[in-house]
């Protein structure tokens, strides 16, 4: 390849960081045809003004769900896991707060995002070795379900967190242990960790929440969610190199850039492929573990991951051999991730995007939509205001515990302003006031879609990839 086509990727990201005064570091980097380049920019941490360096660690974040993901396809390669069996198989404490729903979960809904676990906001406050154990036994008492297992997608940090118990189950092995010994140490992921006692000895990024009136950055007061959430992306920390060589063993049919088999090609290009497909443009079919994003004609393997004030995300192209990965301390870094891969797909690649949206339409009945639509300890309201529809979301928390960690999730602020919707097509509405290109690339995750109308009601609706389910007027 042309090592000046790099150069001109590795120009345009520093000129776009630099840009993007808002976000107080930037690290990113990219692997194309035998060349990788690493990008850092700004500052890791505002309270010490350390920089942001190439080899600076960050927390992977929900990056995490393809690393699990991996893990549970090198168990079922061992013949200690059955993608078909049903999870209470392996794990019999496994219960849901729905009497028998749990036995008709198998393996393969936890990480195809479809096993319909109502857990989106359940943060038990747990640590050390029985993390997960502390997890999976609290949510007979706390979580219910949102449908039946295969019947629909909804992203799911639940069923990714019991797939880490589950491994835990099967191997006898902590979860940061068997991350460690089958996919940092086989893949070449040499800075990578799942504690912040580990990070601290190396230059690690914090988080950075902007204040919505001056928008100067104030760093996390919470580096890391708890223990309970590790296998849904709560504590592995790594190195943009380290993504790389992640990105690359899947690129390479499951063989680290060192040459050591992680996956095998058949379990590798399985992740890759379609388990579920909910037909709508604001949902993109999901792998296992992947997000199978469509660009035009080219598919993006991607997942992106928040952490307390950051951002980070991992995107593979196997077309094109390559890998993007990056990460910014402030939440609005997804912004700058999204151009910057969008501008390698168009400028570096040579791939044509179609506009996603390309009109909006005043003539769609919005009735079948309104209504009180609910998931974990989250509440949206839906009504028909000046011919939008609007939408109130509340946080209802289950208890103080829960109210504390995810408000030092959300920096704070976990309530927000009514939201307008204007309608693209039945059943499909984009937020009012943005351009409508915004949705063409990642960030057509903020369009609103609305599934299973029956007797002029829908059953659920669909934002950022999360079912709530319809429970009245």
């Amino acid at each position: 390849m042309n090592n000046n086509a790099l150069h001109t990727v590795e120009a345009h990201i520093r000129e776009q960081a630099a840009a993007s005064t808002h976000i107080p570091g930037f690290v990113a980097g990219v692997y194309h045809a035998g060349e990788q380049i690493v990008v850092a920019h700004g500052t890791a941490n505002t309270a010490t003004n350390a920089p942001m360096l190439p080899d600076t660690g960050f927390l992977f974040g929900s990056v995490t769900k393809v690393l699990t993901t991996t893990l549970v396809l090198r168990q079922v390669e061992r013949g200690l896991l059955d993608l078909d069996r049903p999870v209470v198989s392996y794990l019999p404490e496994f219960a849901l707060a729905v009497p028998g729903a749990a036995d008709r979960i198998l393996v393969r809904h936890l990480i195809s995002h479809t096993n319909g676990i109502d857990a989106d906001l359940y943060f038990p406050d747990a640590k050390g070795r029985d993390a997960l154990k502390a997890y999976v036994a609290g949510l007979a008492g706390n979580c219910g379900t949102l449908f039946e297992p295969g019947e629909q997608l909804s992203y799911s940090n639940g069923g990714m967190i019991v797939a880490g118990r589950l491994l835990e189950a099967v191997t006898g092995l902590s979860f940061p242990d068997l991350l460690a010994r089958d996919v940092y140490a086989p893949a070449g992921m040499k800075d990578s960790s799942t504690s912040a006692e580990r990070a601290i000895l190396r230059s690690t990024a914090v988080g950075h929440f902007l204040d919505p009136e001056t928008m100067a950055a104030r760093p996390t007061g919470m580096f890391m969610l708890p223990d309970t959430w590790g296998p849904a992306g709560g504590t592995p920390i790594g190195t943009v190199a380290d993504l790389l060589a992640f990105g690359r063993t899947h690129l390479a049919g499951g063989v680290s850039p060192s040459g050591e088999r992680v996956l095998s090609a058949e379990s590798t290009a399985l992740m890759q492929q379609v388990a579920f497909d909910m037909a709508t443009p604001n949902v993109p079919p999901m792998g296992l573990g992947w997000v199978r994003y469509p660009f035009g004609d080219t598919t993006v393997l991607a997942m992106s991951g928040a952490s307390p004030g950051g951002v980070s995300i991992l995107c593979v192209v196997p077309e094109h051999d390559l890998v993007f990965t990056a990460f910014g301390n402030t939440s609005g870094a997804i912004m700058l991730q999204d151009q910057i891969l969008q501008w390698i797909l168009t400028e570096h690649l040579g791939a044509k995007i179609p506009a996603l949206v390309t009109e909006v339409r005043e003539d769609v009945d919005l009735t079948p939509y309104v209504g009180t639509y609910r998931s974990n300890q989250l509440r949206i309201d839906v009504s028909i205001v000046d011919g939008q529809l609007e939408e109130r979301m509340t946080y209802e928390p289950a208890d103080a515990s829960q109210e504390e960690i995810f408000t030092a999730f959300a920096g704070g602020a976990t309530s927000a302003p009514p939201q307008r919707y204007v309608a693209i097509r039945p059943g499909l509405f984009a937020p009012a006031g943005y351009p409508l290109e915004t949705f063409d690339g990642y960030l057509r995750l903020l369009l609103v879609s609305f599934h299973d109308v029956r007797d002029g009601q829908a059953r659920f609706r669909n934002g950022g990839g999360r079912l709530t389910r319809h429970v009245g007027e």
